[in-house]
């Protein structure tokens, strides 16, 4: 369990709902009815902190989150904004004050909440003063519409900037046991209290194959490769809330499954040296 803010309880292992969409994350599923089912199948197991963003479909996994799980009963939302997406594949930062409250005012009608849980600002848009991003979400809060406003894909600079302007509360950047460029920014979330949120945990799916880096410990281990890396990160940091994402209803089982994984120190330190 983290507090994210000090005072919004979730499990440590969350979803994350990208991979819901269609190819190229752009347009409906193949099956609708098979993400409707992931989503509940996701809560039932106790996943209560899910991960989205507008620019998912775009705004297809929000669509879908709603008619999956609301009125949510627990589950925190967390979304995002100020991406533009023109084409499949193709993701582009505005952040316009305006823009962005657009953003925030469609995500509450298509969650159908008058409170996004965690709002966080997809990207910096470097064309567009800090103060000026910051702001307009730090008005949004004050009126009650976000809750609690995190950041994506930032280096420690620009949390310090972005604190400067509105209460942070998390940092969502890429991490995994193969990529860990971030790892500076991992330890100031850990001295500052802020969440963590590693997106792409299993390396696009590297780290799960059945013959990849894990391939070994997870004979010896009996834990498949998927939930090692998983586990690996969860004890890297009490601050580190992994989303895995997924299409597969089998697959997000076996992630969930992973919180239950205890690594030995030297099994830790082992998967550590393979990066």
């Amino acid at each position: 369990m983290f507090l994210l803010g000090g005072d919004l309880a979730v499990t440590r292992l969350g979803f994350g709902a990208m991979r819901i969409t269609g190819p190229g994350i752009w347009g409906d599923p193949p099956d609708r009815g098979t993400a409707v089912s992931l989503l509940r199948r996701a809560a039932d197991l106790g996943i209560d902190f899910i991960d989205t963003a507008d620019a998912y479909g775009p705004f297809v996994s929000e669509n879908l989150i709603a008619e999956a799980l609301y009125p949510y009963d627990g589950v925190t939302i967390a979304t995002k904004g100020g991406f533009v997406r023109p084409g499949p594949g193709q993701w582009y930062p505005l952040g316009q004050p305006p823009y962005l409250r657009q953003c925030v005012e469609m995500s509450l009608r298509r969650l159908r909440v008058e409170t996004i849980d965690l709002y966080q600002l997809h990207r910096i848009d470097p064309k567009v003063p800090m103060t000026d991003q910051m702001g307009v979400l730090d008005d949004m809060r004050r009126e009650g519409k976000i809750a609690k406003i995190g950041l994506s894909e930032v280096g420690v600079a620009e949390i310090n900037e972005a604190r400067l302007c509105a209460p942070v509360v998390s940092v969502q950047n890429q991490y995994n046991l193969m990529d860990r460029k971030s790892q500076d920014v991992l330890e100031y979330c850990e001295r500052e209290g802020l969440g963590f949120i590693p997106w792409n945990p299993v390396a696009a799916g590297k780290l799960a194959d059945a013959d990849g880096p894990l391939a070994t410990m997870s004979t010896q281990t009996g834990h498949a490769p998927a939930q090692l890396a998983l586990a690996w990160l969860l004890a890297s940091s009490p601050v580190v809330l992994p989303i895995p994402g997924t299409s597969s209803v089998d697959h997000m089982e076996e992630n969930v499954a992973a919180a239950a994984v205890e690594l030995t120190g030297e099994q830790f330190a082992q998967m550590a040296e393979l990066a």
